[in-house]
């Protein structure tokens, strides 16, 4: 169970942090790709550590 939701929240992680980057250099919306960098963070670090809490 600890290894699927590393994994996904990984791959949810590239996936936002790509769309961040884009967000930042393309659109020059830098508000918005810091936001979406922060938002990334979080849903890497809350799932992963709810998980390892409760198993």
């Amino acid at each position: 169970m600890n290894i699927i939701v590393l994994l996904l929240t990984l791959w949810i992680f590239f996936k936002t942090v790509s769309y961040g980057v884009f967000e930042y250099q393309e659109n020059n919306n830098k508000i918005g790709g810091v936001i979406i960098f922060i938002l990334s963070s979080v849903s890497l670090l809350l799932p992963n550590a709810v998980v390892f809490i409760n198993y």
